[in-house]
């Protein structure tokens, strides 16, 4: 196999056809690569990164990734993977969410124009109705409902929109309006990026290598990395909170996330604990920098092995009078209401290391006091 193919699958779940990624190797020139992402969510997790890694990895060899932000298709809503429809955002929200996956995907994305295209496929996908109506002609009703997810509801008996039925070609066109040598995307895709090919051919384009990417665990080290699931860790979170969740992680999940993750393996003969720290150090490292990752571990040994309380930490300032404290604790930490009153309820909040359950407290005894939401979280509160 070719050295750069060779370097570009080596952790995929499947490159298709086969030899195809090749065959688009060899035509010498820089291939231009599509990523889809609809942003029904406004952050990006270490599970969104396994396929921006692997976009780096073609930018690093000299080719031009196209991200697409799938303002247009996250109208529809992607039934990948799903048991129902998904809600319907508003406009607003799409675009403020597009915005944010842009800015947190420079993270791992060289943010250079010589080698990354934004685009937007309301761009193309505001069609007219002779041009959709040739679209639809494209595929047969039996071959959309060979979807996996698609196959399920039916049988099952549940309700499948005949707008969800639509997502995969108009992911498809974007292939077609882009020109796409290369598309990645997540196993659960695999249906989707596969009919891009047909409809690439139905237009007289030349059809794209489809690479799949694993998806991967969450913290948990079982189920998919999801947000809903509170198993993810975002490229944007605090250092310290990076650092401690990855240390939550189950040994056997280890060699998949320094697979997917593309980390580097410390030396043979390093024990699971020191593998799971040099994890933890190198996912901090690269999304903050290696001062902070660091900083970083050096809180998690002060307060989780020698008890301490970290010295640096952010002052919280409240009112003088009554205090709700699933307010101050929403306000200060950045959580819900409702996630402030679980935590509460659980123990999870503590006063000067002691479980705090009361929800109406006076400001004044809390002043000078260090609050601690969960593990990792302090803030020292002053009043007035």
């Amino acid at each position: 196999m070719d050295s750069a193919a060779a370097f570009l699958t080596r952790n995929t779940a499947d490159a298709l056809p086969k030899g195809e990624l090749e065959r688009k190797l060899a035509l010498g020139r820089p291939l231009r690569v599509k990523l889809g992402i609809d942003p029904t969510a406004p952050d990006i997790h270490l599970g969104h990164t396994v396929v921006l890694q692997k976009l780096r990895e073609f930018q690093d060899l000299g080719h031009r990734v196209v991200l697409i932000v799938g303002d247009f298709t996250a109208r529809v809503g992607d039934p990948s993977g799903r048991s129902s429809t998904r809600p319907i955002l508003s406009g607003e929200e799409i675009d403020a969410n597009a915005q944010t996956f842009h800015d947190q995907a420079s993270h791992v994305l060289l943010d250079d124009p010589a080698s990354l295209e934004v685009r937007r496929n309301g761009e193309w996908l505001d069609m007219g109705m002779e041009q959709f109506f040739a679209l639809a002609r494209i595929p047969t009703v039996a071959q959309i409902l060979e979807r996996d997810d698609f196959a399920k509801r039916y049988k099952a008996g549940e309700p499948i929109s005949i707008l969800e039925t639509l997502y995969p070609l108009l992911q498809g066109y974007d292939s077609v309006a882009i020109e796409s040598d290369v598309e990645l995307g997540g196993t659960d895709q695999t249906f989707n990026l596969l009919l891009a090919r047909d409809i690439q051919r139905a237009h007289g384009n030349d059809q794209q290598a489809v690479l799949t990417m694993p998806i991967l665990p969450g913290t948990d080290g079982v189920e998919k990395m999801s947000k809903s699931l509170g198993n993810h860790i975002g490229v944007t979170e605090a250092p310290e909170e990076q650092y401690g969740k990855t240390l939550s992680l189950p040994d056997a999940a280890m060699p998949t996330w320094f697979s997917l993750l593309a980390v580097e393996e410390p030396p043979a003969g390093t024990s699971p604990r020191d593998r799971k720290r040099w994890l933890a150090r190198a996912i901090v490292e690269r999304f903050h920098g290696p001062e902070a990752a660091a900083a970083a571990e050096a809180q998690f040994d002060l307060v989780h092995i020698d008890g301490g309380v970290p010295d640096d930490i952010p002052v919280l300032r409240l009112d003088a009078g009554p205090a709700h404290l699933p307010a101050v604790v929403s306000d200060g930490f950045g959580v819900s209401r409702s996630e402030a009153r679980r935590l509460l309820g659980a123990g999870g909040v503590k006063v000067d290391g002691e479980p705090v359950g009361e929800l109406d407290v006076d400001a004044s005894d809390l002043d000078g006091k260090v609050l601690q939401v969960g593990k990792r979280q302090f803030r020292r509160v002053e009043v007035g």
